[in-house]
């Protein structure tokens, strides 16, 4: 439970999200005009029809031989700088857009108090996605309630007194365009209009109900409340927005925002509220955590103020409620039927927000979904398998046109509108392996849930023909013979070479799951031994430099004094799984993490509670969940870069769970990374591969007992200080529960 003592004065500090895939708004729980800042995912400007024209990223006309000529350069030169690279292989971008906010209810309540007394309390409820609002004014006791709701497609909202007929207030409409009508009529109010820069077409419809009293409808729009014992609304928008190359664009939104606010205003409250409390915890419920937290009676913002990072109940409560809020937040903003979750979830309250609120894919978009298998949200992944999905032809056209091959391809930042080309910030223009990457989420819901039909008609097409690209454009490294990435870039840092860590350990990642893949479903012998050969002449990425780092570039070029956000060369430690804990190369990937420092922005930050969690260092990953509470978290628990960015959330919920359990190797490791600091608790729900929810429980900083429950026929390798030998194989069987204590 997030609480708070005072209404929201800043909608990035201090508003509380709700959100049911599609749809989100925040609540502010301003008392004589209530703000509810809603959003409609797909509510963007850019893209075909845009006014700026729009080319998906792709050359305007064609450059023979320019990628040729940058490759040759860097073989005799060793390096390029940014700009260099992108004046002959970047373009300005046009047409890109940004997400919008799509409005703000307003909802005036006369006689309510302008400030708040102690009587009045802003909560969020993470387990039912219930916001409430409560205060008491001249004896009467006012509660409203918000959720938005998945199953309902709509936001929900109710006003209720303790007294009869205390519930007056005016309903309208805001929104900082000028590109909409508002039109009420009975207990209903429209928003119906087009983007000016691309025009989108979007409409919103909200209806409100009573309990006694009145609803009039006003010329200006709006709809008035008057008399009742209690009112509530139901909101319901969309966009004719379609996820289709090249046109982008579907059906009219009116039949279906009809349909959807209709059917809610149809049912009771109380129905569209229990289907929403109903649907979001039968997700949420399914992972609990007990790391000794004792919440006191503080609002949320003194709890972070006061925050330390030490061993105190109130400090383990932040941790654990900031865990759990992660997958709240991912429930809220990934669910079937909308686009995945953005830079900021879904929420938005700008019409140009940083970084076009868009999807960046050198990490960003793949962070939002590290603790989607882990902590038993499988499900919020869909919205991402079908963006991914959708990409792919138009990334064949960029592969075709702008490097000659066959496969897909998109570089590191994209939009709803299949932007897969390129743009002219030179240090974050070029980033092929973008798709290789985002593919690996696909292969490790296979590997998390085992399903061989979603392997064979999601997950592998997707892989690859990634892969294929990748074989078409692998280029041998005249200093040793190799197969390297050129032009590679290492994300925001340095210059161009050829063979950049990173580029190499996605590579390396995307052909060695592609390979297990393609035996797994029996493809053909001759693609299975391309893709052999190809590993066999890969550089893997992994070099170990002149002070024992793991380099990020092939040539020793690392600087022990930098402290670059950036720790891009450690992908295969995490999200990839080329390094193990207690090798080689685990040491010199902890010479690069510890040379660069525990600062950074709040997602980097996040990546660095995986990193030290993969290294089996627990009390440094929770020093880096201390530094990312104290230093890159807002009041309202939202990660900051800054500004807000999500991806910190959900990457600090997956560095969590990545010290309580671990099995990127096959092996079910059992509490690998427990800091000092959580000596005594419980997990129950995680998720293992191989199709196994485990729950452990700890004492004295040692595991007691843990509990594997299979929904597959297979063996499980478990490691932990249970066992005297350190691990124990159990013969799994799809259904069965198994308690493994010491030495059982």
């Amino acid at each position: 439970m997030l609480h708070y003592r005072a209404p929201a004065a800043d909608w990035e500090r201090e508003s509380l999200p709700i959100g049911g895939g599609a749809l989100g708004a925040n609540i502010w729980g301003t008392l004589a005009s209530e703000r509810i800042t809603f959003n409609e995912k797909t509510l963007w400007t850019g893209g075909p029809g845009s006014a700026e024209g729009y080319d998906f990223g792709n050359w305007t006309a064609p450059r023979p031989g320019a990628l040729d000529a940058v490759r040759a350069r860097l073989d005799a030169e060793g390096s390029l700088a940014p700009d260099a690279v992108a004046a002959e292989l970047g373009q300005a971008r046009k047409g890109y857009g940004a997400y919008q906010v799509f409005g703000e209810l307003r909802l005036d309540v006369p006689g309510a108090p302008a400030a708040p007394d102690a009587s009045y309390r802003r909560a969020l409820d993470l387990r039912t996605a219930l916001a409430t609002v409560t205060y008491t004014h001249e004896g009467t006791v006012h509660t409203r309630e918000y959720f938005a709701s998945h199953p309902g497609a709509v936001i929900g909202g109710r006003l209720t007194a303790d007294g009869p007929g205390k519930v007056t207030f005016t309903l309208r409409y805001t929104s900082p365009r000028d590109d909409f009508t508002a039109t009420a009529t009975g207990d209903r109010l429209t928003v119906r209009g087009a983007l000016k820069e691309n025009g989108l077409r979007f409409e919103a419809q909200i209806r409100v109900r009573t309990s006694s009293g009145t609803v009039t409808a006003n010329a200006d729009g709006s709809l008035t409340v008057t008399g009742a014992d209690r009112a509530w609304f139901f909101l319901a928008a969309g966009t004719d927005y379609a996820d289709t190359y090249p046109a982008y664009r579907g059906e009219d939104p009116q039949r279906k925002v009809t349909a959807a606010v209709d059917s809610a205003a149809a049912a009771s409250y109380e129905k569209v509220r229990a289907a929403h409390t109903g649907d979001h915890r039968t997700l949420f419920d399914r992972v609990a955590l007990d790391i000794g937290q004792q919440l006191p009676d503080l609002p949320t913002d003194q709890l972070l103020s006061t925050y330390t990072g030490g061993s105190g109940a109130a400090d383990r409560a932040l941790e654990a409620l900031f865990f759990q809020y992660g997958r709240y937040l991912l429930i809220a903003s990934s669910r079937a039927g909308s686009l995945p979750a953005n830079l900021q979830g879904v929420w938005n309250d700008s019409t140009t927000p940083p970084w076009s609120a868009d999807y960046h894919s050198n990490i960003n978009l793949q962070m939002n979904y590290w603790p989607a298998e882990v902590t038993n949200l499988a499900e919020t992944t869909a919205p991402y398998d079908r963006y991914v999905q959708a990409m792919r032809e138009p990334g064949r056209r960029t592969a075709k046109e702008m490097f000659g091959t066959a496969g897909w391809v998109v570089h590191n930042e994209t939009n709803p509108f299949g932007f897969t080309g390129v743009h002219d910030w030179s240090t974050a223009f070029w980033f092929p392996e973008a798709a290789a990457w985002l593919t690996q989420q696909m292969y490790e819901h296979y590997r998390f849930g085992g399903s061989t039909d979603y392997l064979r008609s999601t997950a592998y097409p997707a892989m690859k023909e990634a892969a294929e690209f990748w074989l078409a454009n692998l280029r041998t490294d005249p200093r040793d013979g190799l197969l390297v990435v050129t032009p590679s870039y290492s994300p925001e840092h340095g210059d161009f070479t050829a063979g950049a860590a990173m580029s190499q350990q996605i590579v390396h990642d995307l052909l060695t799951s592609t390979l297990e893949a393609a035996r797994t479903l029996g493809d053909a012998p001759a693609f299975r031994s391309r893709l052999e050969k190809a590993l066999d002449r890969l550089d893997p990425g992994l070099h170990t430099g002149s002070w024992g780092q793991l380099q990020e570039w092939k040539t020793d070029r690392d600087d022990p004094a930098d402290t670059h956000r950036h720790v891009s060369h450690l992908f295969a430690l995490h999200p990839g799984r080329q390094i193990e804990a207690g090798t080689a190369w685990a040491e010199a990937a902890k010479v690069s993490l510890t040379a660069r420092g525990d600062g950074g922005t709040g997602w980097s930050k996040a990546w660095k509670i995986n990193f030290w969690a993969r290294l089996h260092d627990g009390d440094h990953a929770h020093k880096m969940l201390s530094e990312q509470l104290k230093n890159s978290t807002l009041p309202n628990l939202w990660d900051t870069h800054p500004p807000f960015q999500i991806d910190g959330n959900f990457g600090a919920t997956s560095g969590m769970a990545e010290m309580l359990l671990q099995s990127q190797h096959d092996t079910i490791d059992v509490l690998p990374a427990l800091p000092a600091n959580w000596p005594e608790g419980s997990v129950r729900g995680l998720r293992a591969r191989g199709g196994f929810t485990v729950d452990i429980e700890w004492a004295r900083g040692t595991a007691r007992r843990v509990v594997i429950t299979a929904s597959r026929t297979r063996t499980a390798t478990v490691r932990s200080t249970l066992f005297a030998s350190g691990r124990k194989v159990v013969r799994a069987r799809a259904g069965r529960r198994y308690t493994l204590t010491p030495d059982s």
